[in-house]
């Protein structure tokens, strides 16, 4: 049974930097694409970001030059690096993996079949 795991969140001020951090407990951790995605308070839950084995990357517009994924497979764990943030950044962060896709990025939640429990960020101004 996969397990993802998220920490690293917290409350900042604009401007800061946080990173989180998402444990993976599976095996072949190394073949899947990992994602973030967030949910502000009656939001729909948006792509952030996603990471390929091969480490392709794909953003949001909104966090684009921004915000960094990477991922550490020795570790079965992938960062976000969010950098510069801002107010509107405030959401549930969660990882997320999509384990039939290998070499392209989704960003469509219904692809991600495992979802974290999710970590809290806010940002105040």
């Amino acid at each position: 049974q996969v397990q993802l795991v998220e920490s690293g969140g917290g409350s900042v001020q604009a401007g800061d930097s946080l990173r989180l951090s998402c444990s993976h407990s599976g095996r072949a951790f190394s073949s899947y694409v990992m994602g973030w995605f967030r949910q502000a308070p009656g939001n729909e839950r948006e792509f952030v970001a996603a990471i390929t084995m091969y480490n392709l990357t794909k953003y949001g517009d909104s966090v684009r030059e921004r915000f960094t994924i990477s991922r550490d497979n020795a570790k079965n764990t992938v960062y976000l690096q969010m950098n510069m943030l801002k107010p509107d950044d405030t959401a549930v962060y969660y990882c997320a993996v999509d384990r039939t896709a290998t070499a392209i990025v989704r960003v469509a939640r219904r692809y991600y079949d495992v979802w974290g429990q999710g970590t809290q960020v806010t940002v105040s101004s």
